[in-house]
């Protein structure tokens, strides 16, 4: 019986840790706490970085990302149940209670990230860190989303403040790397996100979401996807002229033609699982730029 009792409890503790991973939109905090990371790493200033800062620098951005992500479950719980993909999450099972705490403990999560970055790395890092979590969640969600397909273009901007941040905490002021690299965050969205818009057309429709593929069509939409990628390929290898060398454009030279590989692939057969499979090569794009400009620069800055 107490074997019994101990297993239901840890059921029970799994569940609410699965719960809290999808409303906090952790794979998505993730991403921005690395790429935070890497441009930290890479940016060049008058300082070093200690691990205690980019420690700090990850948990800042993945508690405000975490602010921003629940925040998007609770304003959109009436979507989220009309679409399978998201009709889990806990807002529209009734796990979570759609209560004004959550709101509070949304903000209080922001206001914890933000101050955390203010006080251990400038106040120039915690205002990026801040507008990211604004333009996902403010922006994004509750202006952008569901009036106009360039919800995601103008949203994408979140990521590219995740950038600067990491860039501030090394030198505040604005230079060409963690520029270029806002602007490569900025193209790499859209680019990652209508491919999973094809897969989801079906339901995005539904929803009445005006996601681009649901405006133009498939077909068309891949089209766009790979215009967009061809730009964000050929932004992503000026760095080269700012200090970053060989080992970085191999990586840029080496995700970027895969992804783009990926995008006539998808531009021919514009179905589900070829738009999944871009969705996926834009993760790997990313990760390769990122892996590669660190490296470069630790081995040959």
């Amino acid at each position: 019986m107490h074997y019994s009792a101990l297993s239901i409890s840890k059921l029970r503790t799994g569940i609410m840790i699965q719960q809290l991973v999808n409303l906090f939109k952790l794979r998505i905090g993730i991403i921005m706490a690395v790429t935070a990371v890497a441009i930290l790493a890479i940016t060049p200033g008058p300082t070093t970085p200690t691990v205690w800062q980019m420690v700090i620098l990850a948990l800042a951005v993945l508690l405000s990302s975490a602010s921003a992500g629940a925040f998007n479950q609770y304003m959109e719980r009436d979507l989220d149940k009309l679409m399978p993909r998201t009709r889990n999450r806990p807002f529209v099972t009734g796990a979570f209670s759609h209560s004004r705490w959550w709101l509070l403990s949304m903000l209080v999560l922001l206001l914890v990230g933000v101050a955390m970055a203010g006080f251990a790395l400038n106040m120039i890092a915690a205002l990026y860190i801040f507008l990211g979590a604004v333009t996902y969640g403010v922006v994004y969600t509750v202006w952008l989303k569901r009036r106009t397909w360039l919800n995601i273009v103008i949203g994408g901007a979140a990521g590219s403040f995740a950038v600067l941040a990491g860039a501030a905490v090394v030198d505040p002021n604005l230079t060409p790397i963690p520029v270029i690299f806002a602007i490569v965050l900025f193209l790499w969205t859209p680019s990652h996100f209508w491919s999973l818009a094809i897969v989801q057309h079906k339901d995005y429709a539904k929803a009445g979401v005006p996601m681009l593929p649901v405006i133009i069509g498939d077909h068309a939409t891949a089209k766009v996807i790979l215009a967009n990628t061809l730009a964000l390929v050929a932004i992503s290898l000026l760095p080269i002229f700012f200090g970053l060398q060989w080992i970085y454009l191999m990586g840029a030279m080496t995700g970027g033609g895969y992804f783009l590989f990926r995008n006539i692939q998808l531009v021919r057969d514009p179905s589900p699982k070829i738009a999944m499979s871009n969705f996926f090569a834009s993760l790997i794009q990313l990760i390769v730029l990122l892996a590669f400009a660190v490296v470069d620069v630790q081995l040959l800055g």
